[in-house]
């Protein structure tokens, strides 16, 4: 494919550059101007699905089984109430009680992010305190883009400053424009990466050359850039990220911790075929199909997917078939 090639070209020269610089050992994924961060985020998180019941209310259970088949997999920790966990629809009070059972059920040494993300920032940090008592490590902010003709350079740096010095755990950007409709300015990003609570962003946007300057303008700072989705996982990880936020994960989350593996560890030619083999599956559940699609291809690995609450539709026959090729193809069916 098209999007495949142009994938494995540039990963090329991103690990040609790496090798020129340092032909003699594995760089691994670090930057080396860069000292150890004070809260590493370098693995995989699923951003966790909010499962539903028949009745579209939260179902607990359901969530509280799929996280005990999550805790076999050599994840860094979770995220809950990312664009996947279908956050805009839910109340304020079922975010926090979905954050609070997270907690309950996920070991201490594994990473809790939520998103705390609204559209203004007396609401986003009153949300992000709320989720600090409920037992997020850190959180996951999103950009405010309702009225993002006024979403300004200076007006985003004025948020998230003021949600990073309110904020009692520390704060992760988060840029979606798929979603938004707004990237976070590069500006913005570096300005932001010196607050001392603001420590990383996660970057669904999918431009590499963007994620590497990240990576390269803020290498002083106690900053790291997470990849947003495992389309272009691999890529992220030449040019310097530290993990990454997957959707595909929910699905495929050992493929997704071997292939963050294999970057770690400089098998570069075995992580290759594997993130060949999950562009197409990670395209038919975040592009193609989106939560529904998500929901649908958990149940095929054991865990549980459920209805999407409305206004988001279940797939039709042919979309699931679809989607289940798609899987096959690539041999994961």
């Amino acid at each position: 494919m098209a999007f495949s090639t142009r994938l494995a070209s540039s990963v090329r020269a991103a690990l040609a550059a790496l090798h020129w610089a340092a032909p003699r050992q594995c760089r691994g994924l670090s930057t080396p101007q860069r000292s150890e961060p004070s809260l590493n985020l370098g693995g995989i998180f699923p951003p966790l699905a909010t499962p539903f019941s028949p009745t579209q209310e939260v179902d607990y259970g359901q969530l509280e089984g799929n996280l005990r088949h999550y805790a076999s997999i050599p994840f860094r920790g979770l995220v809950a109430l990312g664009s996947n966990g279908e956050y805009p629809y839910l109340a304020p009070q079922e975010r926090v009680e979905v954050v609070s059972c997270v907690r309950r059920a996920l070991p201490r040494d594994r990473l809790l992010l939520a998103g705390s993300g609204c559209e203004s920032t007396q609401a986003t940090i009153e949300l992000t305190v709320s989720m600090a008592e409920a037992g997020a490590d850190v959180a996951l902010v999103v950009t405010p883009c309702y009225y993002r003709g006024a979403m300004t350079t200076a007006a985003l740096i004025h948020h998230y400053t003021e949600v990073g010095d309110a904020s009692p755990i520390p704060v992760v950007l988060y840029s979606v424009p798929a979603n938004t409709g707004l990237d976070l300015p590069m500006e913005a990003v570096i300005t932001l990466a010196q607050h001392p609570n603001i420590i990383g962003i996660k970057d669904s946007g999918g431009d590499i050359t963007r994620m590497g300057l990240m990576v390269h303008k803020t290498r002083q700072e106690d900053f790291q850039v997470l990849a947003g989705s495992a389309g272009f996982l691999l890529a992220s990880y030449a040019v310097g990220a530290s993990g990454g936020v997957c959707a595909l994960a929910n699905v495929l989350g050992d493929p997704l911790c071997q292939l963050d593996h294999l970057c770690r560890t400089g098998q570069w030619q075995e992580a290759r075929d594997l993130q060949h083999r999950l562009i197409e599956p990670n395209m038919a559940v975040t592009r193609r199909f989106g939560v529904p699609g998500l929901k649908k291809a958990m149940e095929w690995f054991g865990y549980y997917g459920g209805p999407c609450r409305a206004p988001l539709a279940s797939l039709s026959p042919a979309q699931v078939e679809e989607l289940r090729s798609t899987f096959s193809a690539n041999g994961w069916l």
